[in-house]
């Protein structure tokens, strides 16, 4: 009798594991870049949206996401004040991944980011209202709407659907022609699938 229940908890467990799931997720953003002569300080931002996965074995799965990510980087103004300026470049982000389950509830996950560009300027006063000016009203070089990059991290889910999640994503498109400048961003992110 024992051996039946566990057997049959075992076949629930794997059927919920073999359903497709959807759900939200937000997080922060520790977002520079790679290539400049100077490496800048990081922009802390966030980034937030909806995840769905599809199970295609019992270790394997593959995860698309839609987050709104805001990245770019901030550096100091030289002169007397030595004022932060922020270089603010938010996505709209489309990753696609590979998700292998390592452990139960622990998966490594790898794919490509596709990024377009929904909001660019420049912040002579990050943390206020005041100080955005946007790349288009000045005569400033604009960045490429759109980024291709690669993204790694790893997630732990709990039974109940929630998680959390360490990933690292890579630009490998310049964000200005000619520049050698690409995207880092490290995300730290929480989340629920339904």
């Amino acid at each position: 009798m024992l051996g039946a229940v566990a057997v049959s908890n075992a076949q629930e467990d794997n059927n919920d594991r073999m359903k497709a799931s959807i759900g939200v997720k937000g997080g922060v953003n520790f977002a520079t870049i790679t290539g400049a002569d100077e490496t800048p300080d990081s922009r802390t931002s966030f980034h937030v949206g909806v995840v769905g996965e599809l199970p295609i074995a019992d270790i394997f799965s593959l995860q698309a996401e839609v987050l709104y990510s805001g990245q770019g980087f901030s550096y100091e103004e030289e002169g007397p004040t030595g004022d932060e300026v922020e270089f603010q470049l938010d996505y709209l982000s489309v990753p696609v991944l590979a998700k292998v389950y390592v452990v139960d509830g622990l998966s490594l996950e790898v794919g490509p980011t596709f990024n377009f560009v929904v909001n660019e300027e420049i912040d002579t006063r990050p943390g206020a209202d005041e100080g955005d000016i946007d790349i288009d009203d000045t005569n400033a070089v604009e960045a490429n709407s759109f980024d291709v990059g690669v993204a790694a991290g790893l997630t732990f889910q709990t039974n109940m659907g929630f998680f959390a999640s360490g990933r690292y994503n890579y630009g490998l498109t310049e964000i200005y022609e000619d520049s050698h400048w690409k995207n880092s961003v490290f995300q730290i992110s929480v989340g629920y699938k339904f």
